[in-house]
């Protein structure tokens, strides 16, 4: 960023400061592209919730379906999107998804790969071949998972670098091809208003480079010692929420058998401990989660659920200790 902020100019000036800052643009699409194993466009944007905006709104598409589970941002970004139901258990049905596309039109379907607030992956696998089959273009927010799983097979994807240990403010809307959206702006081929953020660009594309499995930190040790924490909160008599699906390794969510989520927050806090209840995006709430609640998730159970999630830097030995603190409260 450092760099960038050194050789900074308009990346769409023609002039020869305005030329480099364009090549040194190009050079991070093209590393995060090589760093994710995307073969299609990258469209560099503010954030996941604007690339999710560009998606939902410019996309060919007469229909906007979403799943009941998305991020908060989604339903911000299409307010009068038809809302497919979730099915039974924390997957999406694929009953579902074809009465949903059974209606007609083209549509931009939104699922998930990972949950914010329980770390169950979505099995798009399955549904990226329906959405296909019924002429649909599948988005799939992947904030969460990006750098740490493999893409998922969609053909719109949204990213936010400071998930995966980047600057914040920059995220970007991957694209199998430009021409399934509508030109809306001056900048990023046309498809984006506002000039763009080299410097944010440039550390976007040094930390996703971190997470490559070649050369990222060793994980293993953490995820041994969250499937360890789950196994603790279960035999302390609480639970882990997540409907019995399959779940990623960086977040969990888990239900004390009598704290409710506020008092675990200020305690655990107390302790130096950073958890939330519910998305991280809407923690300050009070209301029950709306996704605990398409999980099925009872209202008594949701009130006692906090939400556990690994950020780049930490390591098994804080987690070690957050079992310690976890232990202390029950």
């Amino acid at each position: 960023m450092q760099e960038g902020f050194r050789i900074w100019a308009n990346p769409s000036s023609p002039h020869a400061e305005g030329r480099k800052a364009k090549a040194a643009l190009e050079d991070a699409r093209t590393r995060v592209k090589a760093a994710l194993g995307w073969d299609g466009e990258i469209i560099f944007t503010s954030g996941a919730s604007e690339a999710l905006w560009i998606a939902l709104n410019r996309a060919k598409a007469n229909r906007r379906i979403v799943s009941t589970v998305e991020h908060d941002a989604v339903f911000r970004a299409a307010p009068d999107a038809e809302i497919m139901p979730h099915g039974d258990g924390p997957l999406v049905s694929t009953a579902n998804l074809r009465d949903a596309l059974g209606g007609g039109g083209k549509a931009v379907v939104a699922v998930q790969h990972m949950n914010s607030e329980t770390g169950v992956m979505q099995p798009l696998f399955e549904l990226a071949p329906l959405v296909r089959e019924a002429g649909g273009i599948l988005l799939s927010d992947c904030s969460q998972s990006a750098g740490k799983h493999k893409l998922p097979d969609a053909d719109m994807i949204v990213i936010s670098a400071h998930k995966f240990g980047g600057p914040i403010g920059i995220g970007a809307l991957l694209v199998r091809k430009f021409d399934m959206l509508e030109p809306g702006g001056g900048h990023e081929r046309g498809y984006r208003q506002g000039t763009e953020n080299l410097p944010a660009a440039m550390g976007m594309a040094a930390a996703i480079e971190k997470w490559r499995p070649e050369a990222a930190q060793p994980i293993s040790a953490v995820g041994d010692t969250l499937t360890e924490l789950a196994d603790l909160v279960r035999e302390r008599g609480g639970q882990v929420v997540n409907g019995g699906g399959m779940t990623s390794m960086f977040i969990t969510a888990i239900a004390h058998p009598t704290l409710s989520a506020q008092a675990q927050l200020i305690r655990l806090d107390a302790m130096g401990f950073a958890v939330s209840a519910g998305s991280a995006c809407s923690s300050g709430t009070l209301k029950k989660s709306r996704v605990l609640d398409a999980f099925g998730v009872s209202d008594e159970v949701a009130s006692r659920t906090v939400r556990v999630s690994v950020g780049w830097n930490t390591t098994a030995d804080e987690l070690e200790q957050f079992k310690d603190a976890w232990i202390s409260l029950t």
